[in-house]
């Protein structure tokens, strides 16, 4: 009975305090309720630039001779002298002597050769007496027999020496020949420079037994050198009249210059483009476009830095080098941050109003953190560069400008 008690009074205390718990939060102030406005987007921005003048056309290449040859002497001998500046990274002029072969044999071959004309022109001179004298015996007989009404007889070539002087002239003329070959043969001995040059390579010292066709040495032009520059097509059809463009062409030249480092300064020499291979690189797929640079063993202008204290240096061969090419020059153009480029492609354009416009480009370069591109712009506009995904035209959106407000 008292345990039915206790659990009575139990249930009524619970009860009794839920029911105070309830009120007393029924009391409590409700709190304000606010509208939440609409969220406006943040976005990064650049702006466009107004291009003006031609678009260049940025590259790199390896700098090498635009023209060399081997050189080897054209008969076999001694050589007797050489000269001092045919080594490595000499220099030569065309038309130099280079190095010589002994000539004592082919000087004796001239002579037997002038000797053997010489017999041939005596051998001759008989022959052509003799014919004469036999015509005019025959002459003289025959006059004796219209005298005497016999009849008269007509001497054959035999008797009158043809065949003998033609056999003896074509042997002088084969004399001829033999001393015109010994004295080619002796001019050969002294090799020249084809042209100026520098000496890529040599093997050759005084004393040295060389044959003919033997490569004793290889020069390089020196009155130009080549950059071989590859372009995506992309970029290749920036460059005016390329593909008008023919090899030693001054009328249509394409202006180019090339830089190249040396030490803590950068020089750079002025050039043209010459030509443009007509196939692809097979794993890279770019064209390889060949800038000409004429004087490249003339120092270079300072770019940038200070001239060392060894001086300007020349265009070396085999030196890496940065390219810039005068590339097409539209009617209006527009460069932009790289990042403002969209799919399509296209530009997200923030105007009045800070609402969004979608403008679509063309573009024409891409080079480190600007493109440049052809499309319906103008210059200072702000373009978005990042912080939103996506974006519809007529969309309202935040900048750098609306929290400095």
């Amino acid at each position: 009975m008292r345990r039915g008690i206790g659990y009575l009074v139990a249930a009524a205390i619970v009860g009794a305090s839920i029911w105070l718990a309830s009120y007393l939060v029924s009391l409590a102030p409700q709190p304000e309720q606010q509208e939440r406005g609409p969220q406006i987007p943040f976005a990064q921005t650049g702006r466009v630039v107004a291009g003006s003048g031609a678009i260049p056309v940025f590259g790199a290449g390896t700098v090498r001779v635009s023209a060399d040859v081997d050189i080897a002497p054209q008969v076999s001998g001694r050589v007797s002298w050489v000269e001092p500046g045919f080594e490595s990274g000499g220099r030569v002029e065309k038309g130099q002597a280079i190095f010589r072969i002994e000539d004592a044999d082919f000087l004796h071959r001239v002579r037997e050769a002038e000797i053997a004309i010489e017999t041939r022109q005596a051998e001759l001179a008989v022959l052509q007496e003799e014919a004469e004298f036999a015509k005019a015996q025959f002459e003289k007989y025959s006059r004796l027999q219209l005298e005497t009404g016999s009849s008269v007889i007509q001497p054959g070539p035999l008797a009158l020496r043809e065949p003998q002087i033609r056999a003896s002239r074509a042997a002088l003329e084969r004399e001829n020949v033999r001393l015109a070959a010994a004295k080619l043969a002796l001019s050969r001995t002294e090799v020249r420079a084809p042209f100026d040059g520098y000496v890529l390579e040599e093997s050759l010292q005084a004393g040295q037994m060389v044959t003919s066709g033997q490569v004793v040495g290889r020069l390089s032009t020196a009155d130009a050198v080549e950059v071989v520059v590859p372009l995506s097509d992309a970029m290749a059809a920036l460059i005016p009249r390329l593909w008008k463009l023919r090899a030693g062409d001054s009328d249509r030249r394409v202006a180019a210059r090339v830089t190249a480092a040396y030490g803590d300064a950068s020089y750079a020499w002025q050039g043209y483009i010459d030509r443009a291979e007509v196939s692809l690189d097979e794993q890279t797929q770019t064209i390889d476009v060949i800038v000409r640079v004429p004087n490249p063993f003339a120092s270079g202008d300072l770019v940038e830095g200070a001239i060392s204290p060894g001086g300007s240096p020349p265009l070396l061969v085999r030196k890496f080098v940065e390219v810039e090419i005068q590339g097409i020059s539209p009617e209006s153009y527009f460069r932009v941050p790289r990042p403002a480029l969209r799919p399509g492609p296209e530009v997200w354009v923030v105007g009045g109003g800070r609402t969004v416009s979608i403008v679509p480009v063309r573009v024409l370069q891409r080079i480190d953190d600007e493109a440049t591109v052809v499309g319906d712009l103008q210059d200072g506009q702000i373009v978005i560069t990042g912080g939103i995904q996506f974006a519809t035209p007529g969309m309202v959106v935040q900048t750098v400008a609306d929290l400095g407000q």
